[in-house]
């Protein structure tokens, strides 16, 4: 096991009604003069943003709104953000949807208090200051809700990128599973599939012995395995809401992946494809896990095999182990497709003719040289076959 440091200070408020708490949690952690930032549509319908805000002016905060993220958050709503904070003075941002506007809020934070461009941050530059951010959860999925972590799309070129830093951890993320009801089916199969992609990029590890976090992470499949299928059948089963919710936080607050190299390629091989056609992100990983693993099997290939007997229920051949590897993540497929996830590219509605442009955007763009490096190093000839796997 590698060294590490882990630090998550999020205060986590979880269960029914909890969202009613949420003026108070700024309050407690100093926010005086507050932007809640969401996306629109259901969060306008259901009256929870009005509930929030009553929440708020209830403890005598000021309230400022900004709607409009989208799935995959651009960087105009951020630029657009980052002013709105420095005009009115904003010194605390509630983000209430999805890791969509999560994720912004946090560039939003970020960007609010820094002389640059906040792009920098998603260029490599680490968080090291932010204005503070709580959460009301409506979608479990991205995990952001407890993690030092955002995605954005930025628009002039449509590239994808992700920043990080403990500075823009929540403060507190309210955690209320019955605000995911009401989500249509493939809204939340793709949020399944993107904390089980969270779970799989940790596992895609060159450490070695590191059997405390394997088997967190395996537990956390096992559990989405188990309630994934429940809650596709009965929307309205709470009991499996709460568990996969508490499960997504857990898939990206880092808990499973400190002391251990980690993967990502998955993540940034999808990213393009989200950008590029604006897919769900979870669709996505649905379509890129398995030609990834696939194509990566060979470089550790008892890694595979290990999560095909202890997730997947797997008989282990030893003579054989890239049976065992292949049955595994054929299991994974089958089991993504089976929630509603898309199988290839013509169901994602991707496209053959795009591949050398999402190759270069993947390799190429925004300041990269040719390659992405996780479990395994791929360089442009590697990206462009597994985009053809996915066909």
């Amino acid at each position: 096991m590698n060294n590490f440091t882990f630090w998550s200070p999020t205060c986590f408020v979880f269960g029914k009604d909890t969202e009613t708490q949420a003026g108070a949690l700024v309050k407690r952690f100093g926010g005086s003069r507050v932007l809640i930032h969401f996306g629109g549509g259901s969060a306008l319908r259901s009256g929870l943003i009005d509930r929030v805000e009553a929440s708020l002016k209830a403890e005598g905060l000021a309230c400022f709104r900004l709607g409009g993220v989208k799935p995959n958050p651009r960087s105009g709503l951020v630029y657009e953000g980052i002013e709105l904070c420095r005009k009115e003075k904003i010194d605390f941002i509630l983000a209430v949807g999805g890791g969509s506007s999560i994720d912004s809020a946090k560039a939003i934070a970020a960007g609010a208090i820094y002389d640059g461009d906040f792009w920098d941050f998603y260029s490599g530059k680490r968080i090291e200051q932010a204005l503070p951010v709580g959460t009301v959860l409506t979608i479990a999925a991205a995990g952001s809700e407890g993690s030092p972590d955002s995605v954005i799309t930025k628009e002039e070129g449509m590239f994808k990128r992700g920043a990080s830093g403990d500075a823009i951890r929540p403060k507190f993320s309210v955690l209320n599973p019955a605000l995911t009801q009401t989500l249509p089916p493939h809204q939340t199969a793709a949020g399944i599939t993107d904390i089980m992609a969270h779970l799989y990029e940790r596992y895609l590890t060159n450490t070695p012995e590191v059997e405390v976090t394997d088997r967190l992470i395996e537990a956390l499949l096992l559990t989405m395995i188990h309630e994934g299928p429940r809650v596709i059948a009965d929307p309205d089963n709470y009991e499996a809401r709460a568990n996969i919710m508490w499960a997504g936080m857990m898939a990206h607050n880092n808990s499973c992946g400190v002391g251990r190299s980690q993967d990502w390629n998955s993540h940034n091989i999808e990213h393009e494809l989200s950008a590029l056609y604006d897919c769900a992100h979870g669709a996505g990983l649905a379509v890129t896990m398995p030609a990834v693993f696939t194509y990566v099997m060979d470089h550790d290939v008892m890694r595979f095999a290990q999560a095909a007997v202890r997730v997947w229920g797997c008989q282990m051949d030893f003579a054989h182990p890239e049976v065992t590897a292949r049955e595994g993540i054929e299991k994974l497929r089958s089991f993504l497709v089976s929630i509603g996830m898309p199988r290839n590219f013509e169901e994602l509605g991707a496209r053959e003719e795009d591949v050398p442009a999402l190759v270069q955007a993947l390799c190429r763009g925004d300041g990269r040289e040719g390659s992405i490096s996780g479990f395994v190093t791929l360089n442009e000839e590697d990206c462009e076959k597994i985009y053809r796997l996915m066909l």
